[in-house]
């Protein structure tokens, strides 16, 4: 299937200079977001994954699926104080500025084998973030999944001690 194909362009959004990738128009594809989902759980089923952690927003939407379909618990990775709970915290650099992410400090049990799955990989700055605070926290890492990679902004040097994949390659 042509994913590629599903996603939507927009100019100077959200800052003038970036072109964003927009996966609503794919994942709103009742062929395309099943299969989209089925691709990313696949590369990760032999990994005996305990628990998907995906970044807020689209992370949701994609990494809830990949548990889903991987028989796993999710985990929510939120912006600050969108959790009610104790969480941990960390900041950290986008490819137009910085942010916090926050999770629940008992998310996450020792040993807890962790994939991480998200909508894009661009610098890697989120992902490396929420990979930080799961191990923080005791999980093992055991594969970090995107449906979009931009390969220009180098993000999978960031993760270069991690298996990451993504399905799209800009």
């Amino acid at each position: 299937m042509d994913f590629a194909a599903l996603v939507r362009d927009i100019p100077d959004f959200p800052k003038k200079g970036i072109l964003f990738r927009d996966i609503t128009t794919l994942i709103k594809d009742t062929k395309a977001f099943p299969a989209l989902i089925d691709a990313v759980a696949a590369s990760l089923r032999d990994k005996q994954v305990d628990l998907v952690v995906g970044p807020e927003a689209r992370g949701f939407v994609m990494g809830s699926a990949v548990a889903y379909a991987l028989g796993a618990g999710f985990v929510m990775a939120r912006k600050p104080g969108k959790l009610p709970a104790a969480t941990r915290r960390i900041e950290y650099g986008l490819e137009y500025g910085a942010d916090v992410m926050e999770m629940h400090e008992d998310a996450i049990k020792p040993g807890q084998r962790i994939a991480l799955v998200d909508d894009l990989l661009a610098t890697g700055g989120t992902a490396m973030a929420v990979i930080k605070l799961c191990e923080e926290m005791g999980g093992e890492i055991v594969g970090a999944r995107f449906a979009i990679e931009l390969t220009d902004l180098n993000g999978r040097e960031l993760l270069k001690d991690y298996d990451a994949e993504s399905v799209i390659q800009y």
